[in-house]
């Protein structure tokens, strides 16, 4: 049995969350392969709304075993609240949750170089999280970090002090005022509550369940455009959120790959610094982020909104080998009575482009609009495809033609029973 893919093909915030809830049912494993507490998942279902951070997505399904893999960087004290956090819904994580022992551990120490490298880029800092992602990542490659599977050596006081000194060292150059002792509590705290998961082999237990005939589904975290190497750099994350992460976050082999689906809103947003070509500044704009409730949720900031942007979502939807799309927010649009769609782009010399140029950060892009007749009605109620508006359907028909990628759920409300399926094809 192959492994499908979950990912999001924007600037993040796509709605993933609510999908790998929406599938979980259909699979036997649910398995997050990179990012970390940076990334937010929204879950809304029964009057509940519920944000998942470094847990996978099924695990409000009991019966769903869950994973978090070897790509993930792991805060054990945000963990430990996200864990607790659960326990009101009568779940049992510690029953079916499990953790890669190669998972990356991220420090107290990781959150204050987050916070010092930040502050020292000055203008040109790029809207981090502060979560210590990106720290975490450069120890992972460097060699120098800590992994899940160390807290269980009777040395790991011994290797977290090495580490942390040359945090330290780093840190007086920076400035920084801080009180690590307090902060020291609730890790340590939080690594004897990681203690009590079961910490796995994960490349071994995945294909275990591979060959038994398991259905797997990985998630991802963040987006494509924000991909440390395929994303609008520098203004990006420090993990593979493409297809290839899903690879070497969780061991498994390119040809265990099954289907892939590409999760977009209809719209576009972005959170914190970075390029973004089709953004608003006006009434627009203002109107779309109050609609679509577009604020960050890890971080609250308010998201930055745009009209939906073909070349980029071409450019996603190519490197990651999509085959299936899912559309989300298209109740969003229903305020509008005419929706845009980018094309192309128009550079400082007059020339225009349809492909997502290397250089976007500095590069002056002027976003080329296709219109469209908005659909003005609510869609509120509305569970099968046939019932949605005309406009709405051809805006879909539209996409999937120039996309060359069936697009086979659309999402019109943040409920997991507000999504209806256009063509239910599933592996």
């Amino acid at each position: 049995m192959n492994v499908d893919l979950l990912l999001g093909l924007q600037w993040g915030d796509e709605g993933k969350g609510k999908i790998v809830d929406f599938l979980a049912p259909r699979y036997n494993m649910v398995a997050r392969f990179q990012g970390g507490p940076n990334a937010g998942h929204t879950l809304e279902f029964d009057g509940i709304k519920h944000v998942l951070h470094q847990i996978p997505s099924g695990i409000f399904r009991n019966d769903i075993i869950n994973v978090i893999g070897n790509g993930v960087v792991l805060d054990p004290v945000i963990f430990k609240k996200e864990i607790e956090a659960l326990f009101q819904f009568d779940l049992k994580p510690r029953e079916n949750l499990y953790i890669s022992k190669k998972t990356q551990l991220i420090t107290p120490t990781h959150r204050l170089l987050d916070a010092a490298y930040e502050k020292a880029k000055g203008a040109r800092k790029i809207g981090s999280t502060l979560k210590g992602i990106g720290p975490a990542y450069q120890d992972k490659v460097a060699r120098l970090g800590l992994r899940v599977g160390d807290i269980l050596s009777p040395h790991f006081r011994e290797k977290y002090n090495r580490l942390v000194e040359k945090h330290c060292s780093i840190l007086e150059n920076h400035s920084m005022d801080y009180q690590l002792d307090e902060l020291e509590k609730d890790f340590f705290k939080a690594i004897d509550f990681l203690k009590e998961f079961s910490l796995i082999e994960s490349e071994y237990f995945i294909h275990d369940h591979i060959a038994s005939g398991s259905k797997i589904l990985a998630e991802g975290a963040q987006g494509s455009l924000l991909d440390i190497d395929f994303g609008s750099y520098p203004f990006v994350t420090s993990s593979n959120t493409t297809s290839s992460g899903a690879c070497s976050g969780l061991g498994i082999a390119p040809n265990k790959i099954g289907e892939v689906y590409g999760i977009f809103k209809a719209y576009c947003t972005r959170v914190g610094s970075g390029p973004f070509p089709t953004e608003l500044f006006d009434t627009d704009g203002e109107r779309m982020q109050e609609a679509g409730h577009e604020f960050g949720a890890t971080t609250g900031r308010p998201r930055r909104c745009g009209w939906l942007d073909l070349p980029a979502l071409r450019y996603a939807i190519m490197i990651n080998g999509v085959t299936q799309l899912f559309m989300m927010k298209a109740d969003v649009l229903s305020i509008f009575d005419t929706v845009k769609v980018c094309v192309g782009y128009k550079k400082a010399d007059g020339t225009e482009m349809d492909i997502f140029p290397y250089e976007i950060v500095d590069e002056s892009l002027e976003p080329v609009y296709q219109e469209f007749k908005g659909w003005n009605i609510s869609l509120k109620g509305i569970s099968e495809y046939d019932m949605l508006p005309e406009e709405l359907k051809n805006y879909v028909s539209y996409l999937e033609e120039k996309l060359s990628v069936p697009i086979n759920i659309v999402s019109v409300g943040p409920d997991r029973k507000e999504t209806i399926w256009r063509n239910e094809v599933l592996a």
